[in-house]
């Protein structure tokens, strides 16, 4: 027996404990603003102090605070339902993900404490130390200490962390920062999402998705701040066009997309045409469609463009070198349009 089986002897397919799995869980992202409009600031910031550099108001991946001129402290929280079967590997995809935004930010983690909640009636605890060993393997890769964390009984398994990093305040990358002539550069295919919806709903495995998923987005960030990239997010669960759309209101500009220039995981439209799209996918392209100039672009295309990532690659404002540039950035049009696609 491996320790990804339960005590019946039969494996055990975490993702079947989810009511939904990784980034597509999030609350949709309308919603989600309704909630924290208004929610800007706050402490030393409100009392006229600017050391908050980056809060809620640009809706960016992670918040940033000097500490001194030359040091500011990233810090950021991601935790999300099974995506996979494997314990092991969910714990190494929630973990790269979490991780993802303090890079997204042009930062370096530092250290991170583990966030777990267990059906400790329902799943073995030698299952919730895979998940925790995923993590710790990942976070080993980036250099990141991990020490402790918090842990629930929960109806719902899931996992991420809490994760700090250090950053230049001169070197960072926001979601506002993007100006009109920068062309824009993905780091990673997308397809993650429905490639995890056919594993959720069939159990078959896709290696492709999960190597995308525990790839650390380490390498392109630094890549992007080298280059003088100060303008960049990750696509996790409002996927390519959600994200897209959040970068350009911020920043004041409109998206040119080249949808044929998007790369996409192998399987990916397969399984879009037989269905395996999840709620949170369909919830994104309804969010943005209306910011949306989508020319002839088949909605197959639109559901992929929307697709909800999980542990996605970074979207930069910029060329990095030995990635895909997908489109560029134009000044803002006067129909309050954020994307055009061609």
């Amino acid at each position: 027996m491996t320790t990804t089986q339960a005590q019946t002897g039969q494996p055990t397919r975490l993702t079947q404990y989810a009511h939904g799995g990784g980034c597509a869980c999030k609350i949709p992202p309308g919603e989600l603003e309704a909630v924290v409009a208004g929610i800007t600031g706050g402490g030393p910031a409100a009392e006229g102090h600017d050391d908050l550099l980056v809060g809620l108001d640009g809706g960016d991946d992670a918040a940033v605070v000097r500490i001194m001129p030359s040091a500011a402290v990233v810090a950021t929280v991601d935790f999300f339902t099974p995506v996979v079967d494997d314990a092991y590997d969910w714990g190494r995809i929630a973990a790269a993900n979490a991780l993802s935004d303090v890079y997204a930010m042009g930062g370096t983690p530092v250290v991170a404490v583990n966030l777990l909640c267990w059906p400790r009636g329902v799943l073995p605890m030698e299952l919730a130390a895979e998940v925790l060993r995923g993590g710790v393997a990942v976070a080993r890769e980036a250099a990141c200490h991990v020490a402790g964390g918090h842990s629930v009984d929960d109806p719902e398994p899931k996992y991420g962390m809490a994760v700090t990093g250090l950053a230049e305040p001169d070197r960072l990358l926001r979601n506002d920062a993007g100006r009109p002539g920068l062309p824009l550069t993905l780091t990673k295919p997308l397809g993650i999402g429905v490639l995890n919806s056919r594993h959720k709903a069939t159990g078959e495995v896709f290696p492709q998705a999960v190597a995308a998923m525990t790839t650390l987005n380490r390498d392109a960030a630094r890549a992007a701040v080298e280059k003088g990239a100060t303008c960049a997010t990750d696509v996790t669960g409002f996927g390519l066009l959600g994200h897209l759309h959040k970068l350009a209101r911020a920043s004041g500009v409109t998206a040119y997309l080249d949808a044929r220039a998007v790369p996409y995981l192998d399987g990916a439209r397969d399984a879009l045409a037989r269905g395996y799209v999840s709620g949170g996918t369909r919830r994104n392209l309804d969010w943005v469609r209306p910011h949306l100039a989508a020319g002839g672009v088949a909605e197959d295309d639109l559901l992929l463009l929307a697709d909800a990532q999980t542990s996605g690659g970074l979207l930069v404002a910029g060329e990095v070198p030995g990635h895909p540039v997908v489109g560029d950035l134009r000044p803002a049009r006067p129909d309050g349009v954020t994307i055009v696609l061609r």
